[in-house]
């Protein structure tokens, strides 16, 4: 599954589903559900700035999300107007695209794992948890987390 490392606070503000714009200097044509990587690096001026307790999971995959379009920024003014998508408080120039986001979900049990730049590929079952039941179990308890809060 493609993955994604964004710093907190963004990582939780995506997983709650307060920001559905994940901005990148770069583009991509990966459509789909991703996973949610919180690297270790925590920027403590965005917390103090959205007031969020800097008390955050970091070095885990905390949730998953789906990138389902991707919006090329022309103007700092145009990303401006999206700010209350994507939190940003970055004078960006150049370039800027907007990953839109949605479906959300935080994952009941952090995985641990050590990010990268770009979408990059996990595979569960390479996890440094040996025992194959525990991931099973991980996973059969994520997908029942989420029948019954739909239900």
């Amino acid at each position: 599954m493609k993955c994604i490392s964004v710093s907190q606070p963004f990582a939780d503000l995506i997983i709650s589903g307060k920001k559905t714009i994940e901005l990148r200097k770069w583009n991509t044509n990966f459509r789909g559900e991703f996973l949610i990587h919180a690297p270790i690096k925590i920027s403590l001026m965005d917390c103090k700035r959205l007031k969020i307790n800097n008390k955050l999971l970091t070095g885990v995959i905390i949730g998953k999300a789906e990138l389902y379009d991707v919006k090329k920024y022309n103007s700092l003014e145009e990303i401006k107007k999206d700010k209350k998508l994507h939190f940003s408080s970055k004078n960006f120039q150049g370039k800027i695209y907007g990953f839109k986001i949605k479906n959300a979900k935080p994952l009941r049990i952090p995985i641990p794992w050590k990010g990268r730049l770009g979408l990059f590929d996990v595979e569960l079952a390479k996890t440094r948890i040996k025992n194959k039941d525990i991931i099973a179990d991980i996973i059969d308890e994520e997908y029942r987390y989420q029948w019954i809060g739909h239900h």
